[in-house]
């Protein structure tokens, strides 16, 4: 007679948890907190455009297709001290910066926030709870007045559908944005655990 082998913990019926529900933000509820403001139209997709032909890895786009692609976020202006995204929440945009610069920090119980990084102009932020619609892994800050790119997943899943050229371009993008992220942990993991 055979035993049926343990489920793994992962299988395991989830203990009753008493936490309360994770936090759901959306773009229309963040801007008001941060005091965003609207740039126009023409100004936002020039300064998109601008950043993104800065950037030389990205893949090559049309003129016209840049200036499509530089349609779809809406462009903002945030305050210096505002927080963007908090640690843990779960969020529904993900942010190009265009100017400025954003604190990027995790916060540990017991302790004082970690910096992880300081994002500056092309840099994009928030793209894995956009992508895997996950809780938000760090906490992001104005460092002073920043312009900033806001791009909200039920634009982001049309643009996929209507322009999947403009759309593979910003794809690969976030592709190579995570994959510096994955190499410099790496890095920094590698650099802990080697013998001193």
């Amino acid at each position: 007679m055979t035993r049926p082998l343990p489920l793994p913990a992962a299988d395991l019926p989830a203990e009753a948890d008493d936490s309360p529900p994770p936090v759901r933000v959306s773009w229309p509820e963040r801007a008001p907190q941060v005091d965003a403001r609207a740039l126009p139209a023409d100004e936002g997709a020039a300064l998109f455009v601008q950043v993104w032909q800065r950037e030389p890895h990205v893949l090559p786009l049309a003129d016209d297709e840049l200036q499509r692609l530089a349609g779809w976020p809406q462009v903002v202006e945030v305050p210096g001290g505002r927080t963007l995204i908090r640690q843990d929440e779960f969020g529904d945009y993900l942010l190009i910066v265009l100017e400025g610069v954003l604190l990027v920090e995790r916060t540990v119980p017991g302790s004082k926030p970690m910096r992880l990084a300081e994002a500056r102009a092309g840099d994009m932020l928030g793209e894995m709870s956009l992508l895997d619609s996950g809780s938000r892994f760090s906490l992001v800050t104005t460092v002073g007045t920043c312009r900033i790119a806001v791009l909200q997943a039920e634009p982001f899943h049309r643009l996929m559908q209507e322009q999947p050229r403009i759309a593979l371009a910003l794809m690969a993008a976030l592709s190579r944005r995570l994959s510096l992220r994955v190499r410099q942990l790496s890095a920094r993991l590698g650099a802990l655990l080697s013998p001193a």
